[in-house]
């Protein structure tokens, strides 16, 4: 049986005959993903090895220690090949998860909407079959890398007739052709993370569906699952650098080398704001004896430890509660919240400053302002505690429910 030890061990052999800094970003992922290390935690069929997340971490950390660029990084490794692997055919499968694993292709996520966000399940974008074809119409917001991506998770309504939940149908659409714009939205922080996408009469093939026609709320919510266990953990791809997928950004055929102690920014996370590198900022400022420090610092540390526990017992599939992703992702936030307080209360006056020449380099002062963000995206807090409540503890339903009311009799933007 593998171990952490013997993964690494074996990683860092491999590694030592595969990376050089001066081959192409393409030539290293596509090296990456035949020997399984772009997402080790696929099965081996589906091009990972079949880790658990332990493993899979051992690669990751064993990438970094070796100074190497990441797998890549995205949504298309994080959500798409997940969800793709759990709901697609054989055939889509072999289509679309082997040129996420190399870096070909980018994805983004078309879920979210003006009108839909916190109730995903009342969007309003439309897909309508015309021969072999679904014509979309429709318009999403909050699309996380979005300008990059040559490919997205779409849900679109497919039958108004019958109660919201069961009249979606989740698209793998091609984001390179008329009628898909795609408008970045500029951040408090000055990146671009996320996007608004317009959709007008944008044309997606039936043998596109994931997970079959009408049972698109299935195939989201393997989606979002995995979407709140990553976040929660701090999960992704990682190494000692990062480098954008996909045909549009343009980076494949860059230097590889180019890229290690890069990263792509959008969210100030480059620092991570764990207990132990506050703990060291602390006492740099001299401020590792204030005592209400010491104890938020512990705090931070024990909340950490909590999600840790938390994400492992999801993994091992064993003594579950059904709502460990929703767990993971309102820990994280809630230690978020906390080292935001925390790293501003060491920094004082400091935090406010910006830049390459502030205070950390002003990596801190970026998380500082970008934490509300992760309250909201992938679901507010107060949806996670009500799925929490509801599906976790059992506690009752608002009343009210429109689950048995058609699509097309529900009050829209009510």
């Amino acid at each position: 049986m593998s171990t952490a030890e013997s993964v690494r061990a074996e990683l860092d052999a491999w590694v030592a005959e595969n990376w050089d800094p001066e081959i192409t970003v393409a030539e290293w992922w596509k090296r990456l993903a035949a020997a399984g290390y772009s997402s080790p935690m696929l099965p081996t069929e589906l091009g990972g090895r079949g880790y658990s997340r332990a493993l899979a971490m051992a690669v990751s950390s064993g990438l970094a220690a070796n100074g190497c660029l990441s797998a890549p990084s995205g949504l298309g490794l994080m959500l798409a090949a997940p969800t793709i692997a759990a709901h697609g055919s054989p055939e889509q499968q072999a289509r679309f998860i082997p040129p996420i694993l190399d870096g070909t292709d980018a994805w983004c996520q078309l879920f979210s909407e003006p009108g839909a966000g916190s109730d995903l399940a009342g969007l309003n974008t439309k897909a309508e079959r015309d021969g072999d074809e679904y014509v979309v119409t429709g318009q999403k917001v909050w699309t996380s890398g979005g300008q990059h991506a040559d490919w997205g998770m779409l849900i679109a309504r497919t039958d108004p007739e019958v109660p919201k939940h069961q009249g979606i149908t989740y698209f793998a659409i091609d984001m390179h052709q008329p009628g898909v714009t795609v408008r970045p939205l500029r951040e408090m922080t000055g990146h671009a993370l996320f996007n608004e996408v317009f959709l007008d009469e944008a044309r997606v093939p039936a043998a596109n569906i994931i997970g079959g026609l009408n049972n698109g709320w299935a195939v989201a919510n393997t989606t979002l699952t995995v979407e709140r266990m990553t976040l929660g953990s701090g999960g992704g791809s990682a190494g000692a650098g990062a480098a954008i997928p996909g045909s549009i950004a343009r980076q494949l055929e860059q230097r590889a080398g180019r890229f290690v102690g890069n990263t792509t920014g959008g969210g100030g996370l480059a620092f991570s704001g764990t207990g132990r590198q506050l703990a060291k900022l602390a006492a740099e400022y001299g401020k590792l004896d204030d005592p209400v420090l010491r104890d938020d610092l512990m705090r931070l540390h024990t909340l950490n430890l909590l999600n840790t526990y938390n994400v492992a017992r999801a993994r091992s599939g064993q003594n579950l509660t059904g709502v460990e992703g929703n767990l993971a992702k309102l820990l994280s936030t809630v230690t978020l919240r906390l080292a935001r307080e925390v790293g501003g209360r060491i920094l004082g006056a400091g935090a406010t400053l910006w830049g390459a020449d502030a205070p950390t380099g002003g990596g801190l002062q970026e998380l500082i302002v970008f934490s509300p963000g992760p309250s909201i995206y992938g679901g507010t807090d107060q949806i996670q505690r009500n799925i929490v409540g509801e599906r976790g503890l059992g506690l009752p339903k608002e009343p009210g429910s429109t689950t048995k009311v058609p699509y097309k009799d529900l009050p829209k933007n009510g």
